[in-house]
């Protein structure tokens, strides 16, 4: 078996699967930069459309769409961090053949906890919520944009889901899932501080990822080196992350 390390210095077309937008550039923004400017193709593929996140005030624009304007954040991050393609799940390409496009929804979520770091699923999901979607009809989802794209690795959450969102926990299984049925590896992203596995840190990116951020002004507002999510929790902008492969 590869090790995490020997497996992202192979890949020349990888695909990142997250949960919602902005997960993209806050879990793996300086990864995705690294690549992209080592001159990696790389795809996202986001799960929802983050119907349920909380806003930062005045930030989206009286009469606009809240879902409309978080599929542009995205595109626009995407943009910055390198991306060479983008696509949401369910979305024709993105959809397993034979099935009518669906469209997986935001889950929603609690925070547990006074330091609210940790997060837990909420009463607020959906008939159509990721959560509570068939794993197998979401991993075939995935693989079908998989093949689509080439990828020939696809990195993902592992099953804490980096804080424990129901969406992120629930994507890991399928990715994993989708990656062994087009036959490529699989890297996951460890959620805990100091996890074994290979570290990767990508400080020259900074940058990049500050401009990502700013395009997710309705989630985050960049502040130097720190991020402030919409509850207010102050954290510094990721740009080191830890790989593994699963069970490894």
């Amino acid at each position: 078996m590869s090790d995490a390390r020997t497996l992202l210095d192979a890949a020349r077309r990888v695909l990142f699967v997250h949960a919602h937008p902005d997960d993209e550039t806050l879990a793996t923004g300086g990864l995705i930069a690294a690549l992209a400017e080592r001159g990696v193709t790389i795809a996202v593929l986001t799960a929802s459309r983050g119907e349920q996140g909380e806003l930062v005030p005045g930030s989206v624009p009286a009469g606009v769409d809240l879902v409309t304007h978080r599929e542009a954040e995205v595109a626009a991050a995407c943009r910055a961090l390198g991306v060479r393609r983008h696509a949401f799940l369910g979305d024709p390409g993105a959809r397993a053949a034979g099935r009518e496009p669906r469209r997986y929804t935001d889950s929603g979520m609690v925070w547990l906890g006074q330091a609210e770091t940790v997060a837990g699923p909420g009463a607020s999901a959906g008939p159509d919520a990721l959560s509570l979607a068939d794993p197998a009809e979401v991993a075939a989802d995935i693989a079908a944009y998989a093949r689509d794209f080439l990828a020939d690795l696809v990195v993902s959450y592992d099953d804490g889901g980096g804080y424990g969102h129901p969406d992120h926990v629930a994507l890991a299984a399928p990715s994993r899932a989708a990656a062994a049925e087009v036959g490529v590896p699989f890297l996951e992203v460890a959620s805990e501080v100091g996890a074994a596995g290979w570290t990767v840190r990508t400080p020259d990116q900074l940058g990049r990822v500050q401009q990502a951020l700013a395009h997710h002004a309705s989630q985050v507002t960049v502040q130097g080196a720190d991020v402030i999510h919409v509850g207010g929790q102050r954290q510094p902008i990721q740009l080191a992350f830890t790989l593994r492969v699963p069970g490894s």
